[in-house]
């Protein structure tokens, strides 16, 4: 049983993060609003910059017009390349890890290839895999593998050396000490670093479908600009946050209730 104390303590907190979320959720409704009064009055010019009801206005209207298909593509290449990504990431990660000789000779590409820019290579993936779902998926995994390949290494990397020597001392090998504890060790970056894959990957995949793809919202936004339809250009792109923030909260919860399991 928890003390008065304790209960305040945490009812304290739990007051905090409602005050945290009702003001951000304010200043979004804020800005909404000024957005729509400039519009209203006349303070900004519309065509370039939209408002929040000719925005709502184009959902609408793309919603009886194939709206569901473009995102459940985009949702469903975003989820491909984030677990593809992921598994890659981790287990060239454990590679690297275990190959010290193998970790130091990779070391400068993998630093050289994160740095460069994968919308370069588009016309190549082209080319190379043609213009369909893989090079989507191909250009996704070129932006976020290699962020989850440093990021965890790092990690693997820095874990507690005095531990390691302590599991050598009892016997243990090498896929022991990974397993029991490189592993568990590095649970909390594993898992922040899935947050930094998914935006990566829907990052990646909305590159490729401006690049190849005839469906998704990549490919709604190149066609908006293209016609001059800015509203519906705004439109794909909240729509994008919605999902990025959705996606990114799905994440938070699994991350609470494996750090609560541990």
């Amino acid at each position: 049983m928890y003390s008065e104390e304790h209960k305040l303590y945490l009812k304290q907190i739990k007051k905090t993060k409602y005050y945290i979320r009702f003001t951000q959720l304010m200043c979004v409704i804020l800005c909404l609003v000024i957005w729509q009064l400039l519009a209203d009055l006349g303070a900004i010019n519309t065509f370039i910059l939209s408002s929040p009801l000719l925005i709502l206005k184009s959902i609408f209207t793309m919603s009886n017009n194939n709206l569901f298909l473009h995102i459940v593509i985009t949702v469903y290449e975003t989820l491909l390349s984030f677990a593809l990504g992921t598994i890659i990431g981790i287990l060239f990660s454990a590679l690297l890890w275990w190959n010290k000789f193998f970790n130091k000779v990779i070391d400068p590409f993998l630093t050289i290839l994160n740095s460069l820019p994968k919308v370069a290579l588009g016309p190549i993936l082209i080319i190379w895999i043609g213009a369909n779902i893989n090079s989507i998926i191909f250009m996704a995994l070129l932006i976020s593998v290699f962020t989850t390949i440093i990021t965890v290494l790092q990690s693997f990397n820095n874990t507690n050396t005095h531990m390691i020597k302590l599991l050598k001392s009892f016997g243990s090998n090498k896929l022991q000490i990974f397993m029991y504890l490189i592993l568990p060790y590095n649970y909390k970056t594993i898992i922040s670093s899935l947050k930094i894959n998914i935006s990566m990957s829907l990052v990646g995949v909305i590159m490729g479908e401006m690049l190849v793809s005839k469906e998704g919202l990549g490919f709604l936004i190149v066609y908006g600009s293209q016609i001059f339809n800015l509203n519906l250009v705004m439109s794909s792109i909240l729509i994008l946050s919605i999902i990025s923030t959705i996606l990114y909260y799905i994440l938070l919860y699994v991350e609470k209730k494996i750090i609560k399991n541990i």
